[in-house]
């Protein structure tokens, strides 16, 4: 298990400085040719880019399968105050669970867009409001992040 963390890491690491070299922001991939580099199976290429370039750690993915499919990954960049509160919006949804919700945060402290204390603020105020999962209990978890990440980015 050592070696599948070690190598996702690796994966991610190299992602990272591609889109650090490039001017853009996005840059383009061949899945097999990624695969043959760390001499893994394409799907160990699909788990790095689902789990560490998804939209709340500020990627989009474009894919493309077959002979000559490629990935592309898009850096999501937020440069207003108005743009930082849709794309929040748009990762939290109608409802979030406890933990999505934490993980959301954990997402959103690596990017910037909050404080390590702003997001265990958050979270004390998530965890009254959860008390058990329901669905009424999950959308009022995701209408309270909506509200205080609003205050938070436009303040």
């Amino acid at each position: 298990m050592d070696r599948m963390r070690n190598l996702a890491r690796d994966i991610e690491r190299y992602i990272l400085e591609l889109l650090e070299d490039v001017d853009e922001d996005f840059i383009s991939l061949r899945r097999k040719e990624l695969a043959e580099k760390f001499s893994c199976v394409p799907s160990q290429i699909n788990y790095v880019l689902r789990s560490r370039f998804s939209p709340e750690h500020g990627y989009l993915i474009e894919s493309r399968r077959g002979e000559h499919g490629y990935i592309k990954i898009l850096r999501i960049t937020c440069d207003s105050s108005d743009e930082k509160i849709n794309h929040i919006a748009d990762l939290v949804g109608e409802g979030l669970s406890l933990r999505e919700a934490q993980r959301l945060l954990e997402a959103l402290q690596a990017r910037g867009f909050i404080t390590a204390r702003e997001r265990l603020l958050i979270e004390i105020a998530v965890r009254h409001v959860a008390g058990d999962s329901t669905v009424v209990q999950n959308r009022k978890i995701a209408d309270l992040i909506k509200s205080m990440l609003g205050v938070i980015i436009t303040n």
